[in-house]
């Protein structure tokens, strides 16, 4: 499941079901930022920990020295960033609350770059309507057709607090957590955070990837936006 947390909270995060691709709330609604002194004593890892994949084993040994993050699909200008071209990127830092499918939640602080950033640099084509978001990840152990993955649409990639995070609570993401990056999209549900990003693809429709639903839990029946 794609979310995180350690503390239970009161109420408890259900994810709507909905027919249509909703593409959220106003662009300029912000989710909820606290306080150093709000973050969680623990951030348990959501979905994998250790993905049971040779590629990604062999680059986490390295420390993701030669990592790339590739972006394509419907841009001018496709490209591959290291994790020091991410960091050169002007960053962004939040402290927010990661709100799970499953009912449990916790607060963490992130620093990244603004995926509107990278969009800046690589332009968009304007039939672009969603980013694919392909991790490295199989969710079915040893079986790497079964690799997570997620989508957003362009309004909500272009929002100030979705950034692709490299940090977390001031050190370096460490694997169980997402390394060597991850999605946060803060407004939503967990499960849309993907982790150990790969590869990012700018699509106008996801209907003939993979399920068709726009990613690994929606495909088996969860909602495509699960806003918060």
């Amino acid at each position: 499941m794609r979310s995180r947390g350690a503390e239970r909270h009161d109420e408890e995060c259900s994810c709507p079901r909905r027919e249509s691709y909703f593409t959220g709330p106003a662009p300029d609604v912000l989710a909820r930022e606290y306080t150093e002194a709000d973050l969680s004593p623990y951030f348990k890892p959501n979905g994998t920990s250790e993905p049971d994949d040779d590629d990604y084993q062999e680059a986490a040994g390295k420390g993701f020295a030669d990592w790339q993050l590739e972006v394509g699909g419907l841009v001018e200008r496709p490209a591959k960033f290291s994790l020091a071209d991410l960091r050169a990127l002007p960053s962004r830092t939040q402290i927010t609350r990661h709100d799970c499918v499953e009912g449990w939640s916790c607060i963490g602080k992130w620093k990244g770059a603004p995926l509107g950033e990278l969009l800046q640099r690589v332009r968009l084509l304007p039939q672009a309507r969603y980013l694919m978001f392909y991790c490295a990840d199989p969710m079915a152990f040893g079986n790497p057709e079964t690799k997570y993955y997620e989508s957003i649409d362009i309004a909500e990639a272009m929002h100030p607090q979705t950034i692709l995070a490299y940090d977390m609570n001031d050190k370096v993401l460490d694997v169980p957590h997402g390394a060597p990056l991850r999605l946060r999209v803060e407004r939503q549900l967990g499960y849309k955070m993907a982790k150990y990003l790969m590869r990012i693809e700018a699509v106008e429709s996801f209907e003939k990837i993979r399920g068709g639903k726009g990613g690994y839990w929606e495909d088996l029946g969860y909602a495509w936006y699960a806003g918060i």
